[in-house]
């Protein structure tokens, strides 16, 4: 009678491993499901609770599936490249190969432990040859339909990290992995072409079932605007011309001067030699600064006169051109008409720098008032105005709507040839190049007489060498452009002397598209073959945390609509539902080692046992937010299960017959514990397994417990529990695993009351509150409600001039006299 949780969870985890419990059967007839955990990059510190919660979530939930009849595939791998690796690496003065193996060796027995059905013949790791060899193949794919280039450009580069960073991977001006502020560093980068795909990536969201939080921070950062892209020549200079692009082209009369980055390349061809010296320092101290710091908004605006001039496009006034930091290169074209009157940056740097202001949209009231010149002439410096109107002081525009303004302005400077409607993203094609040396290598050759080439598909992969020395050089290069066996190649195409590409590629490579390589992870004549990748994709379930929301969940869209259009696969979107778990919260911070608030679950499941541990990760709080850990709910949780445990004994062996209130009981549990699972309230489905424990305990001791209430809690209890499931099932004299049967289901008939309580009213007022039959007619009914005592004596001597009942909840009385 006696709950030993770690001799039946080794016990039955011994027997799945030899019944081969967890293998997917590739040639079931059952649907199929892919249910899938974000891969872990595997570092030192160990998994703690708090990882152990979104793993807990996706084994549960595909455990219920196999219970509803599907064939699940439920994988498992390692993220095993990229800097998280390295670093650690590097602190702890191992090979990143040695400690990468020793890390994936102690994760992998953590999540053994957790009692999860992966499926470990499928296991894949990004940092093994058999697997990057496919990650360079699309790498090649890429190159050779133009979505791969090499581009000199300024970007963001961690001076701790020692490598250059995407945009993606700067958060508020730091390194994400770090924390150490970004500057900038220009360099020859290998980029992809993902702006190639920017408006299928925004408009597929629609398709998706995601969490609306997701959806806006991925639309948020493709950023598409539709506006104008206007020419501006710049005077006394050949050839030069600044293009800018604006979401306002109708106020292209107000712009009063222009705004370069202080990297912007033209600068240093159209600074006058009076003006240089001022302008080269501003330049140097604007490249310290990291993007985000540039950005705010309510910072002292600086800047400095080139001596050029641009020419208006329409009304070939004379504009002054400026240098300013809060004007950037990687956003828009990193030029910008600045129109004071109505813009709040341009306004506050006018007024900072005494630059002219023109009013040119006006409120439609002022703008009749005043005629078609607007309100602007009759005032010294106009205000700052952002709102709705018509146009003002722009010649013969005068007068329209902003609308009209935008595309009335627009077809002018398309008929002259200095402009067109065009649209844009805030998103940037993707920084693909790293200076380390634990990622996949490029598969690039450079030949002095062919040029650029990919390296040949049958030669891939390209094997990252084995080294002594791993740490970033800070030079700009990677570690490998010191291995001269590693760099001198031959060319493919002329067969003379070559070089290899020495950069690798970022982290978020390999676990963009690793999705794909699970239903056929041994294939080694194709990344995965089209009938199996179609079979089970899009992935189904897809769950992980929401710090993913922008990088890898962007990155693995973009893969896969390639993958897609090179004919590979059916499907263009990789997964159908996403959810995403929230964090557990020690002393109100995230758990992290660096913290010390990290709770080892080794030692929980050495006292309470790994069901225990797993109904507690579901039971903390709901599924989707941040939750506090604590010890006491977890033992609560823990003596929840012992009691289950003891009760299930105590009548498994003198099984009562079944009686209407445990087939009611039964029926309502398995009802709500369904819409609370479909729901994903698996916090109130923990709830649902205690509250029926409370009503069976009370009712078995009026005659016991019948053996299909025993079945039915056994197998509900498995996807939670499912050790002590598969004991419960096994007690029942069952030889077959409890994830053989099917999730039970319920009768609607077993979900009506019998009784209900009605209202009394006497005209209008209730006066009394009686039980009866939840099929009482309604004579039935009047009768019980005049016969309450509480009713009699209002309507004592009384005529009855009409009854009224709602089934199930009133009887109103309306009395005369």
């Amino acid at each position: 009678m006696e709950y030993q949780p770690r001799i039946m969870e080794k016990k039955w985890s011994e027997r799945w491993k030899a019944d081969e419990a967890h293998i997917v059967k590739a040639d079931s007839s059952k649907p199929k499901y892919y249910s899938l955990d974000m891969f872990p990059y595997p570092s030192g510190a160990g998994l703690h609770v708090g990882h152990w919660r979104g793993y807990t979530i996706s084994d549960v939930w595909s455990r219920y599936k196999k219970l509803q009849g599907y064939e699940v595939l439920h994988p498992m791998g390692w993220d095993a490249f990229g800097l998280p690796a390295e670093n650690a690496a590097i602190k702890l003065g191992i090979h990143p190969a040695v400690s990468t193996a020793n890390n994936v060796a102690n994760f992998k027995r953590q999540l053994q432990e957790i009692g999860a059905m992966y499926d470990w013949t499928r296991e894949i790791n990004t940092s093994d040859p058999s697997y990057y060899k496919w990650t360079q193949y699309f790498f090649v794919k890429m190159f050779e339909r133009g979505l791969a280039y090499r581009k000199k450009m300024p970007i963001n580069w961690c001076p701790s990290c020692k490598t250059g960073l995407a945009n993606e991977e700067v958060i508020d001006g730091t390194c994400e992995r770090c924390g150490t502020e970004v500057t900038k560093k220009e360099m020859n980068q290998w980029m992809l072409k993902i702006t190639a795909y920017a408006d299928r990536l925004l408009y597929d969201l629609e398709k998706l079932d995601w969490p609306d939080k997701v959806k806006r921070m991925q639309t948020n950062w493709i950023g598409r605007s539709e506006g104008a892209r206007i020419h501006f020549d710049v005077a006394d200079v050949e050839d030069a011309k600044i293009e800018v692009f604006t979401t306002r082209p109708d106020t292209l009369y107000g712009a009063t001067y222009m705004v370069l980055a202080p990297e912007h390349p033209l600068v240093d061809r159209i600074v006058t030699e009076s003006e240089r010296n001022s302008v080269e320092e501003y330049v140097k101290e604007t490249l310290k600064k990291s993007s985000v710091a540039r950005q705010v908004v309510d910072k002292t605006k600086t800047g400095v006169f080139t001596g050029a001039y641009a020419i208006h496009p329409i009304s070939g006034a004379k504009i002054p051109v400026w240098i300013a930091d809060y004007v950037l290169m990687e956003y828009g074209t990193g030029a910008i008409m600045a129109v004071p009157a109505h813009d709040e940056r341009d306004y506050e740097f006018a007024q900072a720098f005494g630059l002219p202001i023109v009013q040119v949209v006006a409120p439609k009231a002022e703008s009749d008032a005043t005629g078609e010149g607007g309100s602007s002439s009759s005032k010294e410096v106009p205000e700052l105005y952002v709102g709705p109107g018509v146009l003002v002081n722009s010649g013969p525009y005068n007068g329209l709507t902003i609308e009209e303004g935008k595309q009335a302005i627009v077809a002018a400077l398309a008929e002259k040839g200095v402009g067109e409607k065009t649209v844009t993203y805030r998103m940037r094609d993707w920084v693909f190049a790293r200076q380390r040396y634990w990622g996949e290598p490029i598969p690039i050759i450079y030949c002095d007489s062919c040029g650029t080439l990919p390296v040949p598909v049958e030669d891939l992969p390209v094997a990252l060498p084995d080294v002594e020395r791993y740490e970033p050089t800070g030079t700009g290069e990677s570690p490998l452009a010191a291995i001269e066996s590693f760099v001198h190649t031959t060319c493919p195409k002329c067969g003379g002397p070559a070089r290899r590409e020495t950069d690798t590629m970022p982290q978020w490579a390999g676990s963009s598209w690793y999705f794909l390589r699970y239903p056929d992870p041994h294939n080694d004549t194709a990344p995965f073959s089209k009938e199996a990748a179609n079979e089970w994709l899009p992935v189904d379930m897809y769950i992980g945390g929401v710090e993913h929301a922008v990088l890898h969940l962007l990155y693995s869209r973009f893969f896969t609509k390639v993958i897609h259009d090179l004919g590979l696969i059916d499907f263009d979107e990789p997964f159908q539902h996403l959810f995403n778990q929230g964090m557990l919260t020690l002393n109100g911070a995230k758990m992290s080692k660096s913290k010390g608030n990290v709770v080892n679950p080794d030692d929980i499941i050495e006292k309470h046992g790994v069901d225990a541990l797993r109904m507690y990760e579901l039971f903390v709080g709901p599924p989707e937010d941040d939750a506090e850990w604590n010890d006491n709910g977890l033992e609560g949780v823990s003596r929840f299960l012992g009691r289950l445990y003891r009760v299930f004994q105590q009548h498994v062996t003198t099984q009562a017959p079944s009686r209407p209130e445990l087939e009611r009981l039964r029926h309502r549990f398995i009802a709500s514990l369904s819409e609370r699972m479909e729901t994903f309230r698996l916090n109130t489905a923990v709830s649902a397994f205690m509250e029926y424990l409370n009503a069976l305990t009370a009712a078995a001791a009026h005659g016991g417990i019948d053996k299909a209430t025993l079945e039915t809690l056994a197998i509900a209890l498995a996807p939670f529990a499912p050790h002590l499931g598969e004991e419960l099932w096994s007690n029942l004299g069952n030889q077959k695993s409890v994830f053989n049967a099917k999730w039970p289901t319920f009768e609607e008939q077993w979900l009506k009351d019998d009784e209900v309580e009605v209202a009394v009213q006497v005209n209008g007022k209730v006066r009394a509150k009686i039980v009866i039959s939840a099929e009482a007619t309604q004579e039935d009914a009047v009768s019980a409600a005049k016969d309450h005592p509480d009713t009699s004596v209002w309507i004592e001597g009384k005529e009855i001039m009409k009854t009224i009942y709602v089934p199930g909840r009133l009887v109103n009385l309306v009395v005369k006299g």
